[in-house]
């Protein structure tokens, strides 16, 4: 049997550009993308299809094809996993704040929660996907929890975890490099595993799909994630050396990447990475690691976490030192929020914690980025819980205008490497500063000889 219709939960980040895609490519699949936070899918109904909650290039033209013909979003929970043959878990699994394994472990309250409403609804048999990135044997638990139900309806647990980075995920779902599943080796849990690849098969290659055992597929996510973040700390130590020694990182980067056994990707410096998935899955593999006694691979990947601290900690204790050891009442430009270029999303961005430790010294921030809003900015440094809300409105204001952001500012921080940036006009934002006017680039993106010969104090990560 086929599947007609597919439920999500979830309209975040992960779940609603993937449903949106999958209705695109299979207009014979009704896809229903469901969540209990009702402005969120007023936003993915909005008519103003530019008004939809997730900021990815591209997304807006596909939602706008499909939604209405065979793409939905609903509040209506109980009505979607009813009706579905196929449900996809797409819910947040933070890392936990509370109890045993806090700050390491994920939180599953929410798997558990769709877990227990899927069990409760359903009246026909279902196939269960994991989406949600979920720590290993995660699905042992769900498989648990929706076989002890008494009413007789079979399941079957998949694990499909999303390789998508932010800002390409559109292009990512479109051409991705493999779509891994994975599911049990039984007779009937080999049958789910051929209908989820009969979905994927309408656009993708099917020598691209790799089918798994459900432990590997889990694992697999979580590996991927700290072996890019791997990449990403490995040159940022790297950037520290350079600047001690007079080595350029981006001569060693180029260097180094082209050796074809190390490659050029994810070697770029900067003031370290951010997003939802790096440092939540890392954390999650130490928790493992050490749940396993495994105390020396938790160590090795702990590190991981500890250079990215380090490295936006330096940056923030940087800006302070070269502005003589001050920056109070200083204003200091950020160019950009969001945790990288093409995307809304602010989650553990670098510019919330260099912010954080620059508002410790009393800096007024002046930041303007092109999708981030003012709101989400406070909710973020809010959400840090050092220092009373009311403080953080006092001394951050975002702006609308990126010139207006830099006028009178002692210093320029380039926190995300949006494009656009590099097109300013320079000596605009230079005339309008207060001099000298420092700028500090944490993303190696602007062009340090034509800063310089304007009159800017230039320092970039590395060099």
């Amino acid at each position: 049997m086929s599947i007609t219709k597919i439920c999500c939960i979830g309209a975040g980040y992960v779940g609603g550009p993937t449903m949106a895609v999958i209705a695109q490519k299979c207009p014979h699949i009704q896809v229903t993308v469901v969540d209990l936070n009702e402005e969120r899918i007023a936003k993915w109904n909005d008519p103003n299809v530019e008004n939809i909650p997730i900021y990815e290039p591209g997304l807006s033209e596909v939602v706008k094809e499909a939604r209405g013909r065979n793409l939905f979003f609903s509040t209506e929970v109980d009505k979607a996993i009813d009706e579905a043959e196929m449900i996809f878990i797409s819910v947040n699994t933070p890392t936990k704040t509370y109890g045993s394994g806090k700050g390491l472990a994920a939180d599953l309250k929410y798997i558990e929660l769709c877990a227990r409403q899927i069990a409760r609804v359903s009246k026909t048999n279902k196939i269960v996907v994991e989406k949600s990135t979920l720590p290993v044997r995660t699905a042992e638990a769900i498989k648990s929890i929706l076989h002890n139900t008494g009413n007789g309806v079979k399941y079957q647990i998949l694990s499909n975890p999303e390789f998508l980075a932010e800002g390409t995920a559109v292009d990512d779902l479109f051409n991705p490099d493999r779509v891994l599943i994975g599911g049990d080796s039984s007779e009937e849990g080999e049958k789910a595993i051929q209908q989820l690849v009969s979905i994927y098969a309408n656009w993708v290659p099917r020598e691209r799909i790799l089918t798994t055992n459900v432990w590997s597929s889990e694992l697999s996510k979580l590996v991927a994630n700290a072996f890019l973040a791997q990449r990403v700390s490995s040159i940022n130590a790297i950037s520290e050396l350079c600047e001690k020694t007079g080595a350029n990182v981006n001569e060693v980067s180029k260097a180094i990447g082209m050796d074809s056994r190390i490659g050029p990707k994810f070697l770029k410096s900067s003031v370290g990475f951010g997003g939802s998935c790096f440092q939540k899955d890392i954390l999650n593999l130490v928790y493992i690691a050490k749940s396993y006694g495994l105390h020396e691979v938790a160590d090795y990947w702990e590190q991981v976490i500890i250079m990215n601290d380090h490295q936006k900690a330096r940056f923030a204790k940087n800006i302070v030192t070269t502005l003589y050891n001050t920056v109070a009442d200083k204003k200091i430009a950020f160019l950009g929020w969001a945790f990288k270029k093409d995307t809304n999303d602010t989650r553990e961005s670098a510019a919330i914690y260099v912010a954080n430790d620059l508002l410790f010294e009393q800096a007024k921030l002046a930041v303007y980025d092109p999708k981030v809003s003012e709101k989400q900015m406070l909710v973020d440094l809010d959400y840090l819980q050092t220092r009373i809300p009311e403080e953080n409105k006092k001394l951050v204001k975002a702006y609308q205008d990126p010139y207006q952001a830099c006028e009178g500012a002692h210093a320029i921080a380039i926190l995300t490497e949006w494009d656009e940036f590099k097109n300013y006009d320079w000596q605009k934002i230079y005339e309008n500063m207060n001099k000298p006017a420092f700028v500090f680039d944490g993303r190696n993106l602007l062009d340090k000889e034509m800063l310089t010969q304007i009159g800017f104090k230039y320092q970039a990560i590395g060099s």
